[in-house]
């Protein structure tokens, strides 16, 4: 029997009683869709999967992106599953090394904006110990919600536009990286792209604030100076304490998160000899948003 067991937080819930290895019926489907958009990060505990598994897994909520960027960390033959590591075999890096990331909200950068994140935890480091890493969330209902009525009804119709070069060259620009510049043939496949700064989620009904300090670089349609300062209220808005939850880490975790409901940041507060290793998927919103979502099986 599947036991979805709310964290008590603004976020989060632990769903218990589920083997992600199988193929998900579609009532099992619909319960894990609305509690992710209920709970807005879920983690499903004690999980054993192969790299094919996970994908299996999470293409039944959506088409899978192939990250542009990580070509060189990707499981063999299966692109659609990054490695995310900081462990180095024979001087090279095994994966995308994430820690230490600030604010965003992954794939707002793209046309076809994510629905979800799913990683698999394979090794968690620890000191003490107490697990390192955590990832934090941040609730993008609860931030909408509490905007200003004028805020709201200013840029009700507004968009702002989302660039992945933004986010790229400040990991870039972080101690220690080996982040190579964006190539110009990935620059032209992931050209600048914008979505409403408000959006209707389609699970909930209820609008969230769309904007993320990563990726989002101004306010379509009014003056720089404006779109910096409005921008830099939001930001502010979002990253306050009260919307924040935290996750750490367990070997064998699967979370998956809400993409268009929160922002999140990976906690870099581990070193190079403590080795973590993830697998993870990024799940395309190119179903959700289509009617019946939550009554079609997988």
């Amino acid at each position: 029997m599947i036991n979805v067991k709310p964290s008590g937080e603004i976020l989060g819930a632990r769903v218990e009683g589920l083997d992600l290895s199988q193929p998900l019926s579609p009532q099992e489907f619909a319960l894990i869709a609305r509690a992710l958009g209920e709970h807005g990060v879920l983690c499903f505990p004690e999980q054993m999967l192969q790299p094919a598994a996970l994908k299996a897994f999470s293409a039944q909520f959506g088409t899978l992106e192939v990250n542009v960027a990580a070509r060189w960390y990707q499981e063999a033959d299966l692109p659609e599953v990054m490695i995310l590591s900081n462990i180095v075999e024979n001087g090279h890096p095994i994966g995308l090394p994430d820690a230490g990331q600030d604010w965003h909200t992954d794939m707002s950068y793209s046309k076809t904006i994510a629905l979800a994140s799913v990683l698999y935890a394979r090794r968690i480091p620890r000191r003490d110990g107490r697990a390192l890493g955590n990832t934090e969330f941040l609730s993008m209902h609860a931030a909408y919600a509490d905007l200003p009525d004028e805020i709201k009804q200013r840029l009700r119709h507004a968009t702002a536009l989302h660039d992945f070069n933004k986010f790229w060259e400040m990991m870039r620009n972080e101690k220690g990286s080996q982040r190579a510049p964006l190539s110009e043939e990935q620059r032209r496949s992931k050209p600048p792209v914008s979505h409403p700064l408000f959006l209707r989620h389609p699970i909930t009904g209820r609008d969230v604030l769309y904007a993320n300090p990563g990726y989002a670089v101004r306010i379509d349609d009014v003056p720089a100076a404006q779109s910096e300062e409005l921008l830099a209220f939001l930001f502010q808005h979002q990253l306050q304490d009260k919307y924040r939850y935290a996750h750490q880490w367990t070997e064998h975790d699967v979370l998956m998160w809400d993409n268009i409901g929160t922002v999140h940041r990976a906690i870099g507060d581990y070193a190079a000899d403590e080795p973590r290793l993830m697998n993870r998927c990024q799940v395309m919103a190119d179903r959700v948003f289509e009617p019946g979502f939550l009554a079609k099986a997988p």
